[in-house]
């Protein structure tokens, strides 16, 4: 197999950002994204997949639009018929691309929520596959960006007026190869303000997985429903207590919190399932998410440590009985009955009761007793937030 980072040495992504954007009413790329543009924020994320070769379209404003390519470190390419639609600016991209590029990624600049490590999967798929059409599924539905193999190309480039890319790929279908990833991302464009809206809202969520992404990651493993179902009430109290946590002054992550408890059971019954659900979650491209996942059964904690979100799961964790929020005693009065002649067993049972303990203290010395949040059911589906 060949080296991942020279393989993506011989991919391109090829940007669309020519056209008028009349649906919007402003400007795309230069839309506020973050702490950059759309566009600004695309090509950093394709450069964080170490994908060196971007190449963008533009053509309306494009005056406007050249000194951002070019401050980023992208090659401009301007499309002058861009009045002509998408597949002219498709067109003046490949044509673009130097002969060692043997294949494309076509991404619109309205998509701009695709994670890098989706550009990193796609490219290394596509050059292991050697796949002249592969394309990037969520949940079984496709997505962006496409992947075109150098052999298409000259079809494309010779394709009348009136054929689309999607027209192109439709004839290739039997050819075109699918990846999974874990990323809503690829699902998501903006055509309208109100899309706009609710994606620079998404932005500042990107850096966990959304509750559709730990459901793909839970599907992908086939993670039983029963855990499942406990994950759904672990994750509701978790962020009932860091909502009061950030209320009283803590800098806690929401999303952290919830992404780490709905996947901490992730791989229940396998050998130390904590670790095997961490490297799995890390895997799919979330280090954090793993981080908590990983500590989720036992951990140390000591007066005046600072409370994070890896704290909260494991002891929202320790306070839900299968479906049902319990309060400490009895969670743990089983466990040290049921190893009261083994004394190995009972000292760690006694371990992680007074590490909880200590995190209950620490979380209620700040947001007061959490009695009326036990001994309840959930109701909330996974998909709620606070």
């Amino acid at each position: 197999m060949s080296d991942p980072v020279e393989a993506r040495s011989r991919t391109a992504v090829i940007v669309l950002a020519a056209g008028w954007s009349s649906r919007m009413g402003a400007l795309k790329p230069l839309l506020p994204f973050g702490n950059d543009t759309a566009l600004g924020h695309v090509i950093s994320t394709v450069a964080e997949a170490r994908i060196a070769n971007i190449y963008v379209v533009v053509g309306n404003e494009a005056a406007r639009v050249v000194p951002v390519v070019e401050a980023h470190g992208a090659v401009p390419v301007v499309n002058a018929g861009f009045a002509d639609g998408m597949m002219s600016s498709i067109k003046a991209g490949v044509a673009a691309l130097p002969e060692t590029v043997e294949r494309a990624m076509i991404l619109p600049v309205d998509v701009p929520l695709v994670r890098s490590v989706t550009f990193a999967k796609v490219a290394e798929r596509a050059e292991q596959e050697q796949a002249l059409v592969l394309r990037p599924t969520f949940r079984g539905k496709s997505g962006h960006p496409p992947v075109i193999g150098r052999p298409l190309f000259a079809e494309i480039l010779a394709a009348s007026p009136e054929v689309t890319l999607r027209d192109i790929l439709d004839r290739h279908q039997t050819d075109a190869q699918l990846v999974s990833v874990i990323d809503s991302g690829i699902l998501r464009d903006m055509d309208y303000v109100d899309d706009y809206r609710r994606l620079v809202e998404a932005l500042g969520h990107r850096g966990q997985p959304d509750e559709a992404e730990c459901e793909a990651m839970l599907d992908a493993v086939g993670t039983p429903e029963q855990s499942r179902r406990h994950s759904v009430v672990v994750a509701e109290l978790a962020v009932e207590i860091a909502v009061r946590l950030v209320a009283g002054g803590l800098t806690i992550d929401i999303d952290a919190v919830r992404a780490g408890a709905l996947l901490h059971d992730i791989a229940k019954g396998e050998p130390d399932h904590a670790l095997a659900g961490a490297r799995r979650v890390a895997a799919f491209g979330f280090g954090k998410t793993a981080e908590i996942v990983a500590a989720h059964m036992e951990m140390a904690f000591e007066p005046g440590q600072s409370l994070d979100e890896r704290h909260l799961v494991f002891l929202a964790d320790k306070l839900v009985k299968g479906e049902r929020r319990v309060s400490l005693e009895d969670r743990f009065a089983p466990a040290l009955a049921a190893f009261a002649a083994d004394p190995a067993a009972l000292a760690g049972a006694r371990r992680r009761r007074a590490a909880v303990a200590a995190v209950l203290a620490a979380v209620e010395a700040i947001i007061g007793p959490l009695g009326h949040l036990a001994d309840t059911t959930s109701t909330v589906p996974i998909g709620g937030r606070p």
